[in-house]
């Protein structure tokens, strides 16, 4: 088990300096004992005060970290295990409140163990304080970024944690709605952890404490620093047209083509990835996404890697377009697969439905949308990616409503008829020009567009 650290200790851990300054607790009276009269509950509270010289089980302030200024929610464990009470929510909602009047993003350093079972139904129903706080500040356009402690069960895990846009999270943290006390006889341990999280696609990435004040500042400035527009990467492959379809089709995939991590290496200086689809997956191999730092100011992206797209890559994608947008941060989408992944699990994790989210994002999106093809166009599992009316190509790529050689398989065509096949559907990226379907062939490293 990690080593715990009090509220105060990772508010200094995290945060610029000593300039934190911490917001005063919402005065409330209460009967003795608390709303239900539980015997006892006055002198737990003043025990834990003493023990912790803390009020409630949350400290709640604003501080500079990596030199943005955010609204910080530290949690503290020894206070009654980081419970929830109608103080504590009083607390939350005035962190949240501030957080709103002054346009500051919300970090919460979550360590709880969930409701506070003194207070009853009174302490559970302060989740949906703490849900409707959430919403109203994602409404205003404010980035919420969590980092989960040991432990994080419970409701806190549950609104506070999961509920932000990006979750980080301290290696071998206990991380799940059960704790440890109330799981099912034989429950697997290693299910409850931060690295079971991330592999689940419910978290974005576990931090060591020595990086975690790096991490988050870098987060928040990301998230706080959009650009105007996404700028397109030059081609960094061939640099020539292709001849013919089958020759664009070869070329796209030739193994040495450079692929979408060349690109974003190329395009920005710093960036943050995306992980997970809060539904239980994750497509690390097929789709990367996240938020990339050039000349002071973010863009969004998210890339192909030119394998079979999984429904998590979709459902991921889709993520980040939509955080992107609330954020006001302009998205590049880098177009690489053959298709879709349509295998049978595929079928059975919604492929049809991810890619439907995708579309949906892109087709809603507000900020500024722009799509280089930089190497296989396969169908639609690659079109959810394109902006309408703002997508590009690289000499090396190709757009295609199939396959060439399933194209022919359909038409019942001999195999020798695939390349034909290839020049017929018009996919090189000369020809997508003349279509209409991409706006322009983009160069080589000088940039030019054609």
């Amino acid at each position: 088990m990690p080593e715990r650290l009090s509220a105060r200790e990772i508010l200094a851990l995290v945060t610029d300096g000593a300039d934190f300054s911490e917001l005063p607790g919402p005065a409330r009276r209460t009967a003795v004992d608390g709303p239900l009269g539980w015997q006892g509950y006055d002198a737990a509270r003043a025990r834990a005060a003493e023990r912790t010289e803390e009020r409630e089980s949350v400290v709640c302030g604003t501080a500079s970290v990596g030199g943005t200024r955010a609204v910080l929610i530290a949690f503290e464990f020894g206070f009654l295990g980081g419970s929830l009470g109608e103080r504590t929510g009083d607390r939350l909602v005035a962190a949240y409140t501030h957080a709103r009047e002054h346009r500051l993003p919300v970090v919460p350093l979550v360590a709880t163990g969930g409701s506070r079972m003194q207070e009853g139904m009174l302490a559970l129903t302060q989740l949906q304080r703490v849900a409707r706080q959430s919403v109203l500040t994602r409404e205003a356009g404010l980035p919420q970024i969590a980092v989960l402690r040991d432990p994080t069960t419970g409701g806190g895990w549950a609104t506070l944690g999961a509920g932000a846009d990006v979750v980080l999270a301290l290696p071998g943290a206990q991380v799940g709605f059960a704790g440890s006390r109330v799981r099912p006889a034989g429950a697997d341990p290693a299910a409850y952890t931060a690295e079971a999280q991330v592999a689940a696609g419910s978290a974005d990435a576990v931090v060591p404490e020595a990086e975690l004040r790096d991490t988050l500042g870098l987060w928040l400035r990301l998230l706080t620093t959009p650009a105007a527009e996404a700028a397109l990467p030059p081609a960094l492959g061939a640099g020539g047209l292709p001849a013919t379809g089958w020759q664009a089709v070869t070329r796209a995939r030739a193994p040495e083509r450079p692929r979408a991590r060349a690109y974003l290496d190329a395009c920005f200086t710093r960036r943050a990835a995306l992980s997970g689809d809060r539904c239980g997956g994750s497509d690390p191999d097929g789709m990367l996404c996240g938020f990339g730092e050039r000349d002071g100011r973010t863009v969004a992206f998210a890339a192909q890697t030119g394998t079979a797209t999984r429904p998590a890559g979709y459902r991921t994608a889709a993520r980040l377009i939509r955080l992107a947008d609330r954020l006001g941060i302009p998205v590049l989408t880098l177009v690489d697969t053959p298709g879709a992944a349509n295998d049978a699990d595929a079928e059975r994790q919604g492929a049809g439905a991810a890619i439907a989210e995708v579309f949906g994002a892109v087709a809603a999106a507000r900020v500024p949308v722009t799509t280089l093809v930089i190497g296989e166009g396969g169908s639609g599992g690659a079109l959810a990616l394109a902006a309408p009316g703002n997508t590009w190509a690289t000499p090396d790529s190709y757009f295609s409503v199939i396959a060439p050689e399933l194209a022919a398989a359909i038409l019942k065509r001999p195999p020798e008829e695939v390349e034909a096949t290839a020049d017929q559907l018009r996919i090189r990226p000369q020809d997508l020009v003349e279509l209409g379907v991409v706006r322009g062939v983009v160069g080589p490293a000088d940039g030019n567009r054609a």
